[in-house]
């Protein structure tokens, strides 16, 4: 159940097929005969230059997947030198992930309500967050009708499924649930608010009250307020990216949630190089349905200024703690390394469309 939690996608999971089918509408157009020796695949994103160009999206809920997960995601983000995005929904508190990982960018839920978000976003910058990311795609809960099937629940319910599936998880009920429980106590939603939130196994639920009066002039408010990186997330559409950047954000992430949320979204590549032609100065990124080099530098190619990938590290982190995730970092940072070399370039910024073209006939 957990599992289908972490992989499972929204309704008939057309937006998470799409997202990732759309790496498949485009084919590369390589150079050959060119000196390719010395490839430098980092980049500079914010001030910081990162060795390479992704970094891991945010995971809500992470650390009941794996044990202290969004701690264990920090310290193989700042070993491998890329950035970690903290999710609002961890079971961590903020200010412990920021401590494993300075450079750790954090993400909020936020209700369109002034005072509350007025609160958040002066303890996450009392903690030292360098960079604030806000997603908009979550007005409500996407209909997950996969937990139904599987069991999943939260407060978890001890239903005879979900105690059979537990005990078969013997790795998972005691690694994971049972030393959080005997380490840290029962664990809460500790960054939903400025306030610790409720317990995630108690009767209560995560406040998610007035999210869907969120509004862009909540985004100018925190604009005003908030002083570092400003970075807005969850939209799909180049008319999106404009008004964030109009209202002051630094920089976007165009996502459909994974396929999360709404049901037969348009994949995010598809509306990437229309985005990127309304940055002006600021930076351009996207998330959903990456996996491989191959599809970092379709991005990238296609206007991205930098990748983030999910589920893949939050696998590896079950697998093998940090190390399992800075080995997936190595992974995914070889694969970009041998394609570069394949392209006929030495760096991810001397990517452009010209390397790209889509199979359906379809303009970029």
């Amino acid at each position: 159940m957990v599992y289908g939690y972490v992989a499972g996608a929204v309704e008939t999971g057309a937006s998470f097929d799409t997202a990732r089918l759309a790496f498949q509408n485009y084919r590369f157009k390589p150079r050959t005969f060119v000196d390719v020796s010395g490839r430098d695949q980092s980049v500079e994103l914010f001030g910081r230059r990162w060795s390479s160009p992704f970094g891991i999206a945010p995971l809500g809920g992470a650390a009941f997947v794996a044990y202290r997960a969004d701690i264990r995601l920090a310290e193989a983000a700042r070993t491998e030198n890329v950035p970690m995005i903290l999710s609002a929904s961890s079971l961590i508190r903020l200010e412990d992930v920021h401590a494993a990982n300075p450079d750790a960018w954090f993400q909020a839920y936020l209700a369109g309500d002034q005072p509350r978000i007025d609160r958040l976003i002066d303890r996450v910058a009392a903690a030292g967050f360098k960079t604030l990311v806000v997603t908009g795609d979550t007005p409500i809960l996407g209909n997950r009708e996969h937990n139904i099937r599987s069991g999943f629940s939260m407060p978890m319910k001890l239903t005879p499924k979900v105690v059979w599936q537990s005990a078969m998880a013997p790795g998972w009920l005691l690694g994971t649930v049972g030393r959080t429980y005997w380490r840290h106590g029962s664990p809460h939603f500790e960054n939903t608010d400025a306030e610790r939130g409720p317990p995630m196994m108690s009767k209560l639920v995560r406040n998610t009250a007035k999210r869907d009066e969120l509004q862009w002039k909540h985004v100018e408010a925190i604009r005003r307020r908030w002083t570092g990186n400003l970075v807005i997330k969850g939209i799909v559409t180049a008319s999106d990216a404009r008004i964030a950047r109009e209202s002051g954000a630094d920089g976007v992430i165009l996502s459909n949630h994974g396929g999360r949320q709404l049901d037969h979204t348009i994949a995010p590549l598809d509306s990437l190089a229309e985005a990127a032609s309304e940055k002006g100065a600021m930076k351009v990124m996207i998330d959903s349905g990456l996996r491989r080099g191959t599809d970092v530098l379709k991005a990238v190619a296609l206007g991205a200024d930098f990748v983030f990938l999910g589920r893949p590290f939050l696998y590896a982190a079950t697998v093998g703690g940090a190390d399992g995730v800075g080995h997936a970092i190595g992974i995914l940072r070889t694969e970009i390394d041998r394609d570069l070399a394949l392209l006929g370039v030495r760096r991810p910024g001397d990517l452009d469309q010209g390397f790209v073209v889509r199979t359906d006939g379809r303009p970029l």
